[in-house]
C-alpha cells in the first residue's frame, strides 16, 4: 500500500500563505524462476535454470512528491531506485536512484520542466504504450534485441525535460541532456553514473494521442558517443559491435485499440549505429500483439516481432511472446511467461563464418546468447507493488 504523508505547511511563521505538501513512498517487486532450453557456453550450449528478478517489471522503490505553489503552480519530484530482490545489490550500474531522479515545476494548462536523469520519450511514449513487455508480464523477455531501440530502460542524465498538458488527449514534449565536458570523453549519458562528468549527449522529443480505445504515438531519440565513449547497452549483435559507436539514433511509432475486453497494438522502430569508422548500420523491429481480459482477474496476451539488419548485414530474428496473469488483488499477481526465438544469416568476422545466434530479452543480463539460431524460456513469477 502506498503510504501518504499530507500537511498543509506554512511558508512563513507570520501570516504567511499555506501550501499543500505530499510524499509518496511506494515500489515494486518481481521475483521467479526463468528455465532456458539454451544459454551459450564455452563448448557450445547448455540448459539453464535459474532465479530472476525484475523481468515482468523491474523491482523498485521510490519517493515522488508535489507542493502546490498556489495559481496552478506545483513543485514537484521523484527519486527512484532499481534494485534485485535475489541479491538485494543495487541496479543501473549501482546507483542509488538510478531508475529516475529528478526535481521541477509544473502549471496546469501548460505542462512540466523537469531536470536530472529522466526517461526519454523512445520509452515513455512508444515503450510503455504500445509494446509487449508493457501491456503484459512477458516484460523485458518481449522487448526487443538488446533494448538497442531504446523502448525500456533509455534513462538520460543531466537532463532537461519538457512534457505538456494534456490537451484534449494529445500530449508532446523534448528533451536534452549535457555532456558536461567539452571533451565528451568519458562515462557516457545512459550508464548507471548520475551525473558523471564527461558523459555523452542525448536530446529526444515525441508526441503521443490516447482518446477512448484508440491510442498512437511516435518518438525520437539521438544519443552522441564522440571519442568513442561505449554505451551501457554496448553488444556484439550479429557480430556487428555497437560499442565504440559515435551516435545512435532510433524512431518509433506505435499505436494501440481496445475491443470489449481485448488490446491490440503494434510497433515499429528503426535503429541506426553509426560508428567512429566505416560504414553504419540499421536495425528495424515490427511487433505485433494482443491481450483478452476473460475476467477482472485473469488475462492472457500473445506478441510476434520480427527484427532485421538491413541489406549489407545478415541478421533475421522472428520472435514470439505469450504470456498468462492472475491477479491475487489490486496490489499482487502471479504470472507464467514463455518466448521462443530464431535466429537466421551468417556474417564474416576474421574472414571465418558466423551464423547469427538467439538472444531473448531487453539486455544480456537476463538470459544471454543462445549460442544457437534458436532459443525457448519459459518463467513463473510474482509480483507486488505497495
Amino acid at each position: 500500500m502506498k503510504k501518504t504523508i499530507a500537511a498543509a505547511a506554512a511558508l512563513g511563521m507570520f501570516g504567511a500563505a499555506h501550501a499543500q505538501s505530499s510524499v509518496t513512498l511506494y515500489g515494486l517487486i518481481d521475483a521467479g524462476i526463468t528455465y532456458s532450453n539454451k544459454v551459450a557456453t564455452s563448448s557450445g550450449h547448455d540448459k539453464l535454470v535459474k532465479y530472476g528478478d525484475g523481468v515482468a517489471s523491474g523491482s523498485r522503490w521510490g519517493i515522488r512528491g508535489t507542493e502546490d505553489l498556489g495559481g496552478g503552480l506545483k513543485a514537484l519530484f521523484v527519486l527512484e531506485n532499481g534494485f534485485s530482490g535475489g541479491d538485494g545489490t543495487l541496479g543501473q550500474g549501482g546507483a542509488l536512484f538510478g531508475r529516475q531522479a529528478f526535481v521541477g515545476l509544473s502549471k496546469n494548462g501548460v505542462g512540466s520542466l523537469t531536470f536530472g536523469r529522466q526517461y526519454s520519450f523512445s520509452t515513455d511514449y512508444i515503450g510503455g504504450n504500445y509494446t509487449m513487455g508493457s501491456q503484459t508480464p512477458a516484460g523485458n523477455y518481449a522487448y526487443h534485441i538488446n533494448d538497442l531501440d531504446q523502448l525500456t530502460s533509455s534513462r538520460i542524465n543531466n537532463a532537461v525535460k519538457f512534457q505538456s498538458a494534456n490537451f484534449a488527449g494529445l500530449t508532446f514534449g523534448a528533451m536534452y541532456g549535457f555532456s558536461n565536458s567539452t571533451q565528451f570523453a568519458g562515462t557516457p549519458t545512459t550508464t548507471g553514473a548520475n551525473g558523471a562528468q564527461g558523459a555523452s549527449s542525448a536530446y529526444s522529443f515525441g508526441a503521443n494521442y490516447a482518446q477512448g480505445p484508440f491510442g498512437i504515438g511516435a518518438a525520437y531519440t539521438n544519443i552522441r558517443f564522440p571519442n568513442g565513449a561505449s554505451p551501457a547497452f554496448g553488444v556484439s549483435i550479429a557480430n556487428i559491435n555497437t560499442l565504440g559507436l559515435r551516435d545512435l539514433e532510433t524512431f518509433g511509432i506505435g499505436a494501440r485499440y481496445a475491443i470489449a475486453a481485448g488490446l491490440v497494438w503494434a510497433n515499429w522502430t528503426h535503429t541506426k549505429f553509426e560508428p567512429l569508422s566505416g560504414e553504419s548500420s540499421k536495425l528495424d523491429n515490427y511487433e505485433i500483439g494482443g491481450r483478452y481480459a476473460f475476467t477482472p482477474a485473469l488475462s492472457a496476451g500473445l506478441g510476434y516481432t520480427f527484427s532485421k539488419l538491413d541489406d549489407r548485414f545478415e541478421g533475421k530474428w522472428h520472435q514470439v511472446n505469450a504470456a498468462v496473469d492472475y491477479a491475487l488483488s489490486k496490489r499482487t499477481d502471479v504470472y507464467v511467461s514463455t518466448a521462443y526465438q530464431k535466429a537466421s544469416g551468417c556474417n564474416t568476422v576474421n574472414g571465418r563464418v558466423v551464423p547469427v545466434q538467439a538472444e531473448i530479452g531487453s539486455s544480456p543480463s537476463f538470459i544471454g546468447s543462445a549460442g544457437a539460431n534458436t532459443q525457448f524460456v519459459t518463467r513463473i513469477g510474482v509480483r507486488h507493488k505497495f
